[in-house]
């Protein structure tokens, strides 16, 4: 699978933890930065991975701040990006099958790169379950994009 990754200077050091690891399960990396501690801001990381999974460029793009906060509001601006701000197991399995994220926010200033090394396993690995009830809804998300009301 190909993969964008993206971080601002709280993010950088994760993102370098996780880059290799990517590489050791055979996916190939589109690394937009920062790589340094310098302030820097994060839409401007964000977007990039973002825009290139909007064009399929990438099948999916990573994203690391310092809480993920910031980097996930930044990418759900995007339109056609459904990310997921996680921080647990369950979350990263769950937002696959449910959500059919194709853009993962995590902050390295909460987890430490033992969990973030599973989480991105978790969530590349887990399929959308393709289940009517689930893609009923994110079609409902993507109809709101198009800025179409869910009510009459």
């Amino acid at each position: 699978m190909k993969i964008a990754i993206g971080a601002d200077h709280a993010g950088y050091r994760l993102k370098d933890v996780i880059v290799p690891k990517l590489q050791e399960w055979g996916h190939e990396v589109v690394d937009v930065g920062c790589n340094c501690p310098d302030s820097v801001d994060y839409p401007d990381y964000a977007i990039p991975v973002c825009d290139l999974v909007v064009k399929g460029e990438v099948e999916r793009g990573i994203l690391i701040c310092g809480t993920g906060i910031g980097m996930s509001i930044a990418a759900n601006k995007t339109p056609g990006i459904r990310c997921a701000l996680v921080h647990d197991l369950f979350s990263a399995k769950a937002t696959r099958e449910h959500n059919d994220t194709n853009v993962l926010a995590m902050g390295e200033r909460i987890i430490g790169p033992g969990l973030a090394e599973e989480i991105v396993k978790v969530w590349l690995d887990t399929p959308f379950s393709g289940n009517e009830r689930h893609q009923n809804r994110i079609r409902k998300v993507m109809d709101i994009e198009a800025g179409q009301s869910l009510h009459p």
